[in-house]
């Protein structure tokens, strides 16, 4: 399996691959392939890697900037990570994240968020922070993860509007 930044032929494959990778689970909203696709119309997609084999692209991972109490802070938002249903359950999904993650940390990002299973994203270092937000949604399930040294910030964040898409 082989990591790389998505290119602009692979935009169709991963609208498919996230259709499928969602496609029964209980979270999905079914709106993942739009919100990646709005994110890219937007150039918000700050960081979109792509997981390939021999057979093609079988995962994919998306980071857009967030903004904090309104403001940009360096901080990104996680997802929509997917995987294609053959490919689950080995590495794929994991990967990906710690790639984004550690191309973020040498950017110089502050940190990174997202709203997800905690006893998945634990292993990466997410955790529940009161300092931080995500309106109409349980704590439990909004974790952050601070990547730099910077000050742990503190408000509301706000996703791009890329996910509101319907």
């Amino acid at each position: 399996m082989r990591i790389r930044p998505e290119m602009p032929t692979d935009a169709s494959a991963i609208r498919t691959l996230t259709s499928i990778a969602f496609t029964g689970m209980p979270f999905a909203s079914g709106t993942e392939p739009a919100i990646i696709d709005a994110l890219r119309r937007a150039g918000a997609l700050h960081l979109s890697l792509v997981a390939e084999d021999e057979a093609g692209l079988v995962g994919h991972v998306a980071f857009s900037p967030v903004r904090i109490d309104g403001e940009a802070c360096g901080w990104f938002g996680l997802g929509p990570v997917s995987v294609r249903p053959s490919a689950q359950r080995k590495g794929v999904g994991s990967a990906l994240i710690r790639k984004g993650l550690g191309l973020l940390r040498l950017e110089g990002a502050g940190g990174c968020v997202l709203l997800g299973d905690p006893a998945y994203y634990r292993r990466f270092g997410f955790r529940t922070d009161p300092a931080l937000s995500l309106r109409g949604v349980p704590p439990v399930y909004f974790q952050c993860l601070r990547l730099g040294d910077a000050e742990m910030p503190r408000g509301v964040v706000t996703f791009h509007e890329g996910f509101d898409t319907t």
